[in-house]
């Protein structure tokens, strides 16, 4: 009985793309196609067993277990900083991560800087390299209104056209991390299933080299 490897992939357009590269490399499951309201898809024969799980649960389920590899992107791995393998940068899901201010922005070094974000570790980790003092504002949502609304000087969320931004009249500042889809490992899982992980690991590795 060949071992199932369970594979935790993004619900949406980033997991579609991500299962077109595991399909290409030979890991398909079409019933994973069919319209259905259907979670877990699974291919005996080719010993993968695939789930649709929310973007940012990806890493919990591989860190804990329940997946043994899975597609999350830099963002999730650097904010929540999951204790897994990262193995590959896929290539898709390109953005950055970004400070976005008013245009009118002007840093003042002498007051404590106001950093409105989802991504607090991120933005942590980010001003205390600068050695700048900040308060951080936790928000969930519409994060691009705060300085708007005078309650952040400045925001940390992912920038992928910049689109939203331009139309709350609001610029990058600066680049905090280029950010893109990782396949991700459990660690147990890859020291048990290594043949079936470094194999799927390296079909895919190639399917990026070949599209160059």
């Amino acid at each position: 009985m060949k071992k199932m490897l369970n594979i935790a992939l993004p619900k949406g357009r980033l997991g579609e793309k991500v299962y077109a590269m595991f399909e290409q490399a030979g890991f398909e499951c079409p019933s994973i196609k069919e319209n259905s309201r259907k979670l877990i898809f699974e291919n005996e024969e080719k010993g993968v067993r695939y789930f649709w799980v929310k973007p940012s649960d990806v890493a919990i389920y591989v860190e804990r277990g329940a997946a043994d590899i899975g597609v999350a992107g830099k963002d999730i791995l650097l904010e929540y900083e999951p204790d897994v393998y990262e193995l590959l940068d896929l290539g898709v899901g390109v953005c950055r991560m970004a400070v976005a201010a008013k245009k009118d922005f002007r840093d003042d070094t002498r007051k404590t800087l106001k950093v409105a974000t989802k991504f607090t570790n991120i933005a942590r980790n980010y001003y205390s390299s600068l050695g700048r003092d900040i308060d951080i504002i936790h928000l969930n949502g519409s994060i691009e209104i705060a300085p708007i609304l005078g309650l952040s000087d400045v925001i940390v969320d992912i920038v992928e056209t910049g689109t939203t931004l331009k139309e709350n009249d609001l610029c990058v500042v600066e680049t905090v991390v280029p950010i893109s889809a990782r396949l991700i490992a459990n660690k147990a899982s890859f020291k048990f299933a290594s043949y079936e992980i470094e194999n799927l690991k390296n079909n895919i590795a190639e399917i990026i080299r070949a599209k160059g």
